[in-house]
């Protein structure tokens, strides 16, 4: 029997405009006693609702969209239980699956982060799961059991805190996009462990997170930080020259691919391209003024 609980845990979550979101949230969040929510400027109300559905829970209500990597760093500042877990608004979980992860971490007192295998809304297994793709390509079948990885998808993750003192939280330079891979990679090189529990099990609907007054804008926003965080990536594990040479590589992809997704007229598609033309226009290298 693991001798950790629900109270040992606090269940982090990121949102914005995420009221949508809630009531799928509810059947866990309602029985933890510690849930922070940190809230990106939302506008449909989901702080007031969040605190009305779960008394219990801290609301951080910031003014500004700080972004996914820095909302859960000012969460995790506040977390005082040995475990917290960050979950996507998107992503459901049962009481259950929370408690069988817990138990697995304490039959593994190295790891420092465990994750359930995400399932999609239609019951396929997503891959949420890898080796670093800067050092190898993953090839092969699906684990079959609690594997160490080397990267693991922000979507559901359990922290135990006190390993991650000398690597610290997530870089806030990425305000969207590659800051699971950023920490997954940094991790891995400390040779802290990351363990996926397949038999555990999160739903996942994936980009199902934001649902605001202007959908083609989310998708713009989507494709402008994909494109300005891969950059910052490459940059901060690779070479300045490497991130380069992929920005003019994907500047010519998008420009080959922005005339025909006018011509099939998929707006969503086409914000998306857009933003990450801008995103690509516009990034400045690191050190750069």
């Amino acid at each position: 029997m693991s001798m950790y609980g629900l109270e040992h845990v606090t269940l982090v979550v990121v949102t914005h405009h995420s009221a949508h979101c809630l009531a799928g949230l509810n059947a866990l969040l309602q029985h933890c006693p510690h849930v922070i929510i940190s809230d990106n400027a939302s506008n449909d109300g989901t702080p007031e609702q969040a605190r009305a559905l779960w008394p219990q829970a801290q609301v951080l209500s910031h003014p500004l969209n700080l972004g996914f990597g820095a909302a859960n760093n000012r969460a995790l500042a506040q977390v005082s239980t040995p475990f917290a877990f960050l979950l996507n608004p998107d992503c459901e979980i049962t009481n259950e699956a929370l408690l069988a992860l817990l138990k697995a971490a304490q039959e593994m007192p190295d790891a420092a982060l465990l994750a359930p295998q995400l399932m999609g809304p239609k019951g396929q297994a997503e891959v949420n799961y890898r080796w670093p793709h800067t050092l190898w390509i993953s090839h092969g079948p699906a684990a079959e059991g609690p594997a160490c990885v080397g990267f693991v998808c922000g979507a559901a993750m359990l922290f135990r805190m006190d390993q991650f003192a000398t690597v610290g939280f997530f870089d806030e330079n990425f305000f969207l996009y590659y800051e699971d891979d950023d920490l997954s990679l940094r991790l891995f090189n400390a040779r802290l462990p990351m363990v996926v529990v397949p038999s555990i099990q999160a739903l996942h609907r994936s980009r199902g997170s934001v649902k605001g007054h202007a959908p083609w804008k989310s998708e713009y926003v989507r494709g402008f930080h994909h494109a300005q965080s891969k950059l910052i990536f490459e940059q901060k594990h690779g070479t300045l020259a490497q991130a380069l040479m992929h920005r003019r590589r994907l500047l010519w992809s998008t420009a080959l691919a922005l005339p025909l997704r006018a011509l099939l007229f998929s707006p969503k598609r086409f914000c998306r391209m857009w933003g990450r033309w801008m995103g690509l226009i516009r990034w400045t290298p690191r050190g750069s003024h």
